[in-house]
């Protein structure tokens, strides 16, 4: 039950940090908050999860659900098919074709199993009338392409589903682009690569670069005729990760209209020294983790615990909302709030101390607020930049075709 105003006013007289909390707590749930790169579809897979139920992450490693997503004023984003990255061969790609299908689906599917809570939103328009509604915003993007290598025309298959943003690789590298964190092999993007970029300016998909490696960003940079986007990136300047980008290459996406999203991911945010007997141990129970979909509940659960156990035993230092806050700060520095968003990663490694789930979004807000943004900042890093570029992809195309 909420407090009364009269008790709420004693608790602040005698808690100014709660008196100075509240009113960025108000602007923040008034504010239309989206996050750009949500990995929660790889819980809709487990036996018995349920996204309108409260979970903790200590219990089952998750960090989006609709109660998490209601007190800590997310509305929605973009939530990603990810497709971990098999061989390069014709196994490795019917597997990928198959995979990707399968998790569209299930995100239509809890659309359709929750359609007071959730709404598939096709274009930058259906946004405002969703959020009034007091529904969840879901967008729907592809993280890695390999899923389309076995047939690249399926890209128009998946928007007709609700794609409307494409992440070309991920960590290793793909039929069609490098990955920041590869030996280099197309030097770039690759033929198929090439002509995947133009069909997704036709279909009016936003083309996500966050994972490509510098020639691939730099390449699509020029190829597209709309603005791109980086959906979970942080930056190069801070922590030199080779997923970061450098302040030239903030630069060159903001002057072509785009939009970095920053990310909670701990390996980008610091530089930790080498830990091999931590990576080892850790190594096949995240492998273990990728089978989540065939566990039950009792099992994700002891998972979680002998993944706390092994992070116990080889303790390092902790990303923290201080490292996050730093990336962000420094990225609007350089880029400035027009091509700002956020993109945690939740549910795909994102979250630090002081950010470990959806719950505590507001603690951004607030820290962007003491650092001087005001109301009409927050509101284009909390989603009107990325519903820019979404709008902005579609116009183009709808332009261009037009144009035939």
């Amino acid at each position: 039950m909420p407090l009364a105003r009269s008790t709420l006013a004693l608790l602040c007289l005698f808690s100014p940090a709660l008196w100075a909390q509240e009113p960025a707590l108000q602007l923040h749930q008034r504010l239309t908050v989206l996050d750009s790169h949500l990995d929660t579809p790889m819980q809709l897979a487990r036996p018995g999860w349920d996204i309108a139920q409260r979970h903790r992450y200590g219990d089952d490693l998750s960090q989006v659900d609709l109660p998490r997503m209601r007190e800590g004023g997310l509305d929605g984003g973009f939530w990603a098919v990810f497709t971990p990255q098999g061989p390069l061969t014709a196994e490795g790609r019917t597997l990928a074709s198959e995979h990707g299908l399968a998790v569209i689906t299930r995100i239509r599917d809890m659309i359709a199993a929750h359609p007071q809570e959730f709404a598939l939103a096709l274009a930058a328009e259906d946004v405002p009338a969703i959020v009034a509604r007091g529904q969840r915003v879901v967008f729907i993007s592809l993280e890695n392409a390999e899923p389309l290598a076995a047939d690249p025309t399926r890209l128009a298959t998946y928007q007709r589903l609700g794609l409307r943003m494409l992440g070309l690789v991920h960590s290793a590298n793909n039929s069609f682009a490098d990955s920041a964190t590869a030996l280099a092999h197309w030097h770039g993007l690759s033929p198929a690569g090439r002509e995947l970029v133009q069909e997704a300016n036709r279909l009016g998909i936003v083309l996500d670069v966050s994972h490509a490696s510098d020639a691939v960003f730099d390449q699509v940079l020029a190829l597209s005729t709309a603005p791109i986007i980086a959906s979970h990136s942080s930056s190069r300047a801070v922590t030199a990760h080779p997923r970061n980008l450098d302040d030239g290459r903030l630069r060159a996406l903001a002057a072509k209209g785009g939009v970095v999203q920053v990310n909670a991911f701990a390996s980008d945010l610091l530089d930790n020294p080498p830990a091999p007997a931590r990576n080892k141990a850790l190594a096949p129970l995240y492998r273990e983790f990728r089978l989540a979909a065939s566990m039950a509940p009792a099992e994700v659960a002891d998972l979680a615990a002998r993944i706390r156990a092994v992070e116990a035993q080889y303790p390092e230092r902790r990303a923290t909302l201080d490292d996050f806050m730093a990336h962000l700060l420094h990225i609007l520095d350089v880029v400035g709030p027009d091509h700002v968003g956020i993109g945690a990663d939740w549910d795909g490694g994102g979250g630090v101390q002081g950010l470990e789930d959806v719950t505590q979004l507001p603690r951004i807000t607030e820290r962007l607020l003491a650092a001087g943004y005001g109301e009409a900042d927050l509101a284009k890093i909390w989603g009107a930049n990325l519903l820019r570029v979404v709008a902005e992809a579609a116009a183009r195309a709808a332009h261009a075709n037009n144009a035939e």
